[in-house]
């Protein structure tokens, strides 16, 4: 009755792989590697709830009323001071956006740059949320494998040079360069440099997505794009999903003010502003200096989930020199590549049946392939849960192989 009312975006618009699969998952007998869900037993409850009572009462006034669309003023300035310490990074509260979950900052960075048909590069695999924000405006994606290092940026520059002859223009580069969603790879410090190379070669932007960046259990930090690149090349993406918990919806971009400016445009049509509440809360957590004390204690806590996962798949999986997995430094998930023949979007059916469920890893590539792969999360599940699932997991697939 309405589809011819529909626009060209909507009909185009599909739901969430993950959102949908999440709904066959709330039987209390599946064991899920699915979301990306952080551990709830982490959730720092009795802090949020000082927390919140402090701020009502020193300010209930105002954050219980509408705020600015670029954010808080002062938590805008905690950020800047914290990466200014962590990362070297110098900042203003002008080249800061909050953003309600980094989701949004997905679809406010398509929304003031990508018009129908126009081109953008990403990995093969990379984040759903990304592929789906890019998709709803038109985009045509270029994908570029992945390796043990990240994003091939050698595949990048034959591309480039193609489309250059072509008279194409790509808009900006997808990356997830800390623990990637979904592959957990990381990509290389040299490789950063010379993607940096490319794009100023080209005048590229660089759209960096790094939610889990602080969430490192292994190995040395890699300096971020945002650091490493003149000011002005890249536009970076945060959340406060990871690290703190989902339910606050919050998260911030870094870029150029010329960038900012344009984007609180964009977000002034979407939703106004982010909740004054949830910035007041976490703004506070960071002036007592509490929010590093709690990374710390999901880094504790995802690294030995990740040992769990690895030793469990080391035991249960079939010991076939095509079948692999990644070891991720940190971040959430690990990837699994099947032989070839198989397929992680056809067995799943029956992995369902055997009450264990994951992430088809073919929803990740925005050229249908990767039909062999699966992502698996391990901060979610218990450790006896870890155990459980990848033991049925091993079964479905050994069955698969005979």
């Amino acid at each position: 009755m309405f589809e011819d009312k529909l626009s060209v975006r909507a009909k185009t618009m599909k739901r969430s792989v993950i959102r949908e699969l999440l709904k066959l998952t709330t039987e209390p007998d599946i064991i899920s590697f699915g979301g990306g869900m952080p551990d709830p037993s982490l959730f720092p409850t009795q802090l949020i709830a000082d927390i919140v009572q402090e701020v009502l009462e020193k300010e209930g006034k105002k954050v219980l009323q509408y705020g600015l669309t670029e954010g808080d003023k002062e938590f805008r300035q905690q950020l800047a001071k914290r990466y200014g310490r962590t990362e070297g990074i110098k900042l203003t509260e002008e080249n800061i956006l909050i953003t309600t979950a980094s989701q949004q900052g997905l679809d406010l960075v398509s929304k003031i740059f990508i018009d129908p048909d126009d081109i953008v590069i990403v990995g093969l695999p990379t984040y759903l949320g990304g592929l789906a924000a890019f998709n709803s405006y038109g985009a045509r994606l270029i994908g570029i494998p992945l390796d043990d290092n990240g994003m091939q940026v050698d595949v990048i520059k034959e591309h480039l040079k193609q489309l250059r002859r072509a008279q194409r223009r790509v808009k900006f580069i997808y990356v997830v360069p800390d623990f990637q969603n979904p592959s957990g790879v990381t990509m290389s410090i040299e490789r950063r440099k010379k993607l940096i190379e490319i794009a100023e070669a080209y005048d590229i932007l660089i759209f960096e997505d790094t939610p889990y960046r602080e969430l490192r259990y292994s190995g040395e930090s890699i300096p971020s794009f945002f650091s490493l690149a003149p000011r002005g090349r890249v536009v970076s993406i945060f959340t406060f999903s990871k690290i703190l918990f989902p339910g606050m919806r919050l998260g911030y971009i870094f870029g150029d003010k010329e960038i900012i400016d344009k984007l609180v445009i964009a977000k002034q049509g979407t939703d106004l502003c982010s909740p004054a509440f949830t910035q007041a809360i976490v703004r506070e957590i960071m002036k007592k200096d509490l929010l590093d004390g709690h990374i710390q204690k999901l880094i504790v806590r995802y690294r030995d989930k990740r040992e769990c996962m690895l030793a469990a798949l080391e035991r249960y999986m079939p010991h076939d020199r095509e079948i692999s997995w990644t070891r991720p430094e940190g971040g959430l998930f690990l990837w699994l590549k099947l032989p070839e023949h198989m397929d992680a979007d056809e067995i799943l059916q029956r992995a369902l049946k055997k009450k264990v469920a994951y992430i088809v890893g073919s929803a990740f590539y925005c050229d249908g392939s990767g039909k062999n792969t699966i992502r698996l999360n391990f901060s979610y599940p218990t450790f006896e849960l870890i155990e459980k699932g990848i033991k049925r997991l091993g079964e479905l697939v050994r069955e698969e192989i005979k």
